[in-house]
């Protein structure tokens, strides 16, 4: 099977990151961007160089999707170590292995220390469990991959405490951009659910809580769903079984197809098979299909489980995003939850990495009350996040006047040349998290950025790289930068070199003063500005 560009991208910053040291590093893929096809790729190579591999899951359904695929893709077979089945005597050299039996002291027992070579940890926002930490603590000699799709910086820097690097990371923006996943587009509903009492138990709603709060408002929720949801294949995701069955009555009074499936179902497969192929238009759960679980064709969900954790919410609306025939976009309904907890999730945190634009894009939302792209309502919040920063920015630049005049700060540089990136960027791994060291200190004072507020090791090294790329590509230096903007020139950050270079010379050639012809809060540049001055 050929990988797709960024699978291939994938799997080589994989190899990179185990060849330069770090032993334990990270892929986050959205959901529906073939995480299993990278991986499975990625335990080929290794078994080529006579390497053994341990797939590790918390479900069975996961063991059994990792081993088809890997059968489906590399032609490799697996063993299984899980409840009384055990690869020990088997001549593969890939196994997949069950959480909640390799855990078990007296299994690991039954393990050298360096049996695995390496382990690969899949839906690993789940790993930061005592479960897993035993299983990695054995094997200990082993290289690990853990592969996620979650795109919570917060659970990133709880996962820095495991990994030591992110090898890899796929947006959903990027995925949907290059057409690999569906567009997504949320329609607010104007229905105010109260939570103010919900509890909060590790870290997130407490779900018997949340069942009781849902309860008085579901005929109202089933209404909503008949002026939107009429003709599509709805998931819809609740935090209790009993409420799950109990909406599934409700919307069958509406005159939906709608049928609901648990934990307990027997008949789970055959529900399942009979949604997918029509016989059903609404599935609702109680949180069952949250991982492991692909219907293309499903184009609406409904989220009625509040959460706090973007991991979760992530997977849950990742159950539409697959691409599908016919399938224009995905549709998210989503709900006013009356709470004055902010953290709660919204579509806006499947997209913004910044928290400060997703609050603004969740109020734009809101008070559009319509059906809106999230694309492009990221980028509305984000230039209305960035007119507010830039205006932050002068009077932070005023202030800075006695400041090192020839350098420019970090703020500023990052603004200039629209890093977003950069001004989110918020320190994963240990070696991130500690001093930046005197070496980075004095090369980025070389480069002409300001050292004094570059707080860690993590944010000195992602300027010192972009100013390398940015030398490469030809773009503006920091002095120029500095120099230009300086003059009253906005966005310097973007113009190539030559251009600012003519510029400052034309500047210089009219003793140091703007020329009269030239606007500089108006003066954009035009594309292939050069020559000597490029006029």
């Amino acid at each position: 099977m050929e990988l797709r560009p960024y699978q291939e991208e994938a799997k080589t910053a994989i190899f990179e990151q185990w060849g330069s040291g770090n032993a334990r590093t990270l892929l986050v893929l959205p959901t529906g961007c073939g995480k299993t096809i990278v991986f499975a790729k990625v335990t080929e190579e290794c078994v080529r160089e006579g390497e053994r591999v341990l797939i590790l899951a918390h479900r069975g359904e996961l063991l059994q999707q990792a081993a088809d695929k890997i059968a489906k893709t590399t032609g490799l077979g697996c063993a299984t170590e899980k409840a009384g089945q055990s690869c020990l005597g088997s001549w593969f050299r890939v196994v997949v292995g069950s959480v909640q039996t390799m855990m078990r002291e007296s299994r690991l027992r039954q393990f050298d220390a360096g049996y695995f070579n390496t382990i690969i940890i899949d839906e690993a926002h789940h790993c930061i469990t005592d479960s897993y930490q035993n299983i990695l603590k054995h094997f200990y000699k082993a290289k690990v991959l853990g592969v996620t799709a979650t795109p919570d910086r917060g659970d990133m820097k709880n996962l820095g405490s495991v990994f030591q690097s992110l090898a890899y990371e796929y947006t959903l923006q990027r995925a949907i951009k290059e057409g690999y996943l569906t567009p997504i587009r949320a329609q607010t509903i104007p229905l105010r659910l109260d939570l103010s009492r919900v509890g909060i138990q590790g870290g997130d709603f407490k779900t018997a809580d949340l069942g009781c709060a849902l309860d008085p408002y579901l005929y109202q929720i089933a209404d909503e769903m008949k002026k939107y949801c009429a003709g599509r294949k709805t998931v819809v995701f609740l935090p209790l079984v009993n409420t799950s069955q109990k909406f599934r009555d409700i919307l069958q009074e509406k005159g939906f197809r709608a049928v609901e499936v648990n934990g307990e179902s027997k008949d789970r497969a055959e529900i399942l098979k009979g949604f997918e192929e029509g016989a059903y238009d609404v599935l609702c759960n109680s949180m069952l299909l949250t991982e492991g679980w692909d219907c293309p064709n499903v184009d609406c969900v409904v989220v009625l489980r509040p959460t706090k954790v973007r991991a979760l919410y992530a997977q849950m609306v990742g159950r539409g995003t697959r691409l599908y025939p016919g399938k224009e976009y995905l549709l998210l309904l989503d709900f006013l939850w009356h709470t004055e907890r902010h953290e709660l999730c919204h579509p806006a945190h499947l997209i913004c990495e910044n928290d400060e634009v997703a609050e603004r894009m969740t109020k734009n939302l809101e008070e559009s009350g319509m059906l809106v792209d999230l694309e492009e309502a990221e980028c509305a919040a984000s230039q209305d996040v960035i007119a507010q920063r830039e205006e932050s920015l002068a009077n932070q630049l005023r202030e800075m006047k006695n400041r090192k005049g020839r350098l420019v700060d970090p703020l500023q540089f990052e603004l200039s040349i629209q890093a977003e990136d950069l001004s989110n960027y918020v320190p994963a791994f240990g070696w991130e998290m500690g001093p930046a060291s005197e070496k980075q200190l004095a090369s980025l004072e070389r480069l002409g950025i300001s050292p004094d507020q570059v707080g860690n090791a993590g944010k000195a090294a992602k300027l010192l790289d972009r100013l390398d790329k940015r030398r490469r590509e030809g773009l503006t230096t920091p002095k120029q930068i500095r120099f230009l903007e300086g003059r009253g020139f906005n966005h310097v950050g973007t113009w190539q070199f030559d251009t600012a270079k003519n510029m400052i010379d034309r500047i210089a050639a009219n003793g140091w003063k703007v020329p009269a012809s030239i606007q500089p809060a108006e003066y954009i540049p035009s594309p292939g500005e050069g020559g000597e001055y490029g006029w």
